[in-house]
């Protein structure tokens, strides 16, 4: 580039810049790369964006006229570095068949491949994967907004099968979400895009302790409880793995008034705000 000396840095291991190899001179993407330093280095890959982080760079146009070049660059890399990215730059008009080749390559050798429409895309990428070298994963966590529909959808999409649609539509069905928490699963099934594992999931999710406690005693069971449930043959009491499934069968068909152990005494009479901020703490915790 003119006007800026990059002066060749051999064995550089960590940089406050990011790390280019000689080979890339001449590379159109150098010029986008404007919001972090960069100096050339003696690297195995083209770009080094972080002591653990390589790249290499690659245009399907020159991939096209040199289908090898990209394997022999691999090679060279073997095993370094903890993320290996496969930058392509996307300059040709057919490029559905090059794409999905470098994809299947892509995992096979262990890489992630970011795919850029123009050169200066690709040195946006460059720029953010550096810049964001040291920050901790909250950065790019997405955050739950507050505010009453937000929660709800936080909450109930946690349970399998649950979608945001199905979260307006139970939020316009019942009074408040102690009264939803309620309901029995038919009740769930009377509503438009329920099925019968959507409404079994929910219905589980509010009456299933949130944490598994110990089972209970086999003596504690009786197997011809759950005759009409299961075959007669599969309720050997003296098996311990069948006791086991019979446990798991008596304490999934608990009565639908029962609300879980976990809830405060007191939730039936906690706010709607009250009610989905406990309900969102506990889906934080991994407890649903």
């Amino acid at each position: 580039m003119a006007g800026r000396s990059h002066p060749l840095v051999r064995g550089a291991q960590s940089s406050s810049s990011i790390l280019v190899n000689s080979c890339q001179r001449g590379n159109p993407v150098l010029q986008y790369i404007k919001g972090v330093a960069w100096e050339y280095a003696d690297i195995v890959p083209d770009y080094q964006v972080g002591l653990s982080n390589g790249v290499l760079f690659l245009s399907l146009r020159y991939h096209r006229l040199h289908p090898e070049y990209i394997h022999t660059r691999i090679q060279k890399l073997a095993h370094m570095y903890t993320l290996r990215v496969l930058l392509v730059v996307c300059d040709v008009n057919d490029h559905q068949p090059a794409i999905r080749e470098l994809t299947k390559i892509a995992l096979i050798n262990r890489m992630v491949m970011m795919v850029a429409w123009s050169a200066e895309e690709a040195g946006r990428y460059l720029e953010m994967y550096k810049a964001f070298e040291q920050k901790p994963p909250d950065v790019i966590r997405g955050k739950t907004k507050q505010d009453y529909m937000n929660v709800m959808q936080s909450v109930l999409t946690n349970v399998r099968g649950i979608n945001k649609t199905d979260v307006w539509t139970l939020s316009s069905s019942f009074k408040s979400f102690a009264d939803l928490a309620m309901q029995p699963p038919e009740k769930f099934l009377m509503l438009p895009g329920m099925g019968d594992i959507k409404a079994k999931n929910l219905a589980r999710a509010f009456r299933e302790p949130f944490q598994a406690e110990k089972a209970t005693s086999h003596k504690q069971i009786s197997a011809s409880t759950f005759a009409g449930d299961l075959p007669t043959n599969e309720l050997s009491v003296g098996s311990p793995d069948k006791n086991d499934a019979v446990e798991h069968v008596h304490e999934s068909t608990a009565s639908d008034g029962a609300i879980m152990d976990s809830l405060p005494s007191n939730f039936d009479t906690l706010s709607e705000e009250e009610q989905l901020r406990i309900a969102l703490q506990l889906s934080m915790d991994g407890q649903v």
